[in-house]
């Protein structure tokens, strides 16, 4: 068995520290390697790895713009300029760019479905809702009062913040309901629905149409364009200042919850009264419809006898009886006059009975009543209850 020979080159035969047979001394020792050389000659210099290939930019854009679906067209033609460069150039990212170019076509199908199909317009209203404001539907219940972020109830608010009605407060609910589902029905129909069942509404809050300040009105929220296709069909009915730099003070809730049993008498016979009132014609002067005038009357003579009959009914209490027996009596005189005018030859002679019944029936009697059973004593200002009088005391339309 042989031994194999040392790493590295080997020094010649006969060399080392003593001299070859036959070689006399002084011998010469020859020059030994060096240690760094030994081992070359048996082992194998390996290569590094060559580095990885750039990953390609514009693929890493395709998929980001084809995942947040913004300008799906731009994504598509960053993946394919993609895939033309990954082709050439060698580069990584061809997932990427497939990806993204499979992401932005769908966003642009989507996109165009949206324009033909209107969706796009309601998203775009919407933005330009929440641009100006408005954020998603919020409620407020009935008795509750409110400020806005901007003390104003005109135009759009996103929120309100909920404050006690002893304080100031920019509004008061008195009423809400909902309108039926289906396609929105369009600004103008949601704001004559939200005007007419409103103002119905808010004499079931306020029964004492004396006891509502000549400077506070209706107001309400509705649903918009937007907050519909999310379910939001209710319109929330409110009272508000009628100026923008004002507010409320103290609850306006003037019903059941708040009145006496003597106080809801006295006010709901009145309301009979009032709903006749209401139907007065509407014209400008009493000579512009005679006849429709006199039919009136006769629907206030019948009104009145409901009325002064309720008030008998009722067991008074006797610091109010004697005060609400005198303004029975002035009523059944006013009655009188409505049913002289009732058969009034002109316009003249009608107006004349009208007035006289007007001042019976808004008179002293009726204030003296009032300050016994603890109402309000002033009159509020109103169009439609004098002579000639036509229309609806100035009913305001303001929205919000």
């Amino acid at each position: 068995m042989a031994t194999p020979p040392p790493l590295g080159p080997q020094p010649p035969q006969g060399a080392g520290p003593f001299p070859p047979p036959g070689q006399p001394y002084p011998y010469q020792v020859p020059p030994q390697v060096p240690a760094q050389v030994w081992g070359q000659a048996w082992g194998r210099a390996y290569p590094a790895p060559p580095p990885a290939p750039p990953l390609n930019g514009l693929a890493i854009a395709s998929l980001v713009l084809g995942v947040l679906c913004f300008l799906p067209g731009v994504g598509l033609l960053l993946g394919v300029a993609a895939l033309a460069q990954i082709r050439k150039k060698g580069e990584r990212g061809k997932g990427m760019a497939v990806a993204g170019s499979v992401l932005s076509t769908i966003g642009a199908l989507l996109m165009t479905l949206a324009f033909t199909t209107g969706g796009a317009r309601d998203a775009w209203e919407g933005l330009r809702d929440a641009a100006s404001g408005f954020g998603g539907t919020f409620s407020v219940a009935t008795g509750e009062c409110f400020d806005t972020p901007t003390g104003s109830l005109e135009g759009y608010t996103a929120d309100v913040d909920i404050v006690p009605c002893a304080g100031e407060h920019d509004a008061e609910v008195f009423a809400g309901f909902s309108m039926s589902d289906g396609p929105y029905p369009g600004d103008g129909a949601v704001t004559e629905a939200a005007d007419d069942r409103c103002y119905a509404r808010s004499e079931s809050y306020v029964m004492d149409p004396w006891a509502l300040p000549a400077d506070v009105d209706v107001y309400y929220f509705t649903p918009t364009r937007q907050s519909w296709r999310y379910g939001d069909r209710e319109i929330t009915c409110m009272f508000g200042n009628t100026d923008p730099e004002g507010s409320l003070t103290g609850s306006l809730r003037q019903d059941e919850t708040t009145l006496d049993d003597d106080q809801l008498a006295f006010l709901k016979a009145g309301a009979m009264l009032q709903d006749a009132f209401d139907g007065v014609p509407d014209t400008e002067y009493v000579e512009d419809d005679l006849a429709g005038h006199k039919a009136w009357a006769a629907q206030v003579v019948r009104a009145m006898k409901r009325q002064t009959t309720a008030l008998r009914a009722h067991d008074w209490e006797p610091a109010a009886e004697q005060a609400v027996t005198g303004y029975v009596e002035a009523l059944d005189r006013a009655r009188g006059e409505w049913e002289a005018a009732e058969e009034a030859k002109d316009a003249d002679d009608f107006t004349d009975h009208w007035d006289k019944a007007y001042r019976l029936t808004d008179g002293p009697k009726v204030v003296t009543a009032r300050e016994a059973l603890g109402l309000a004593t002033e009159s509020p200002a109103s169009d439609g209850e004098g002579a000639g009088g036509g229309g609806d005391g100035g009913r305001a339309e303001a929205e919000v």
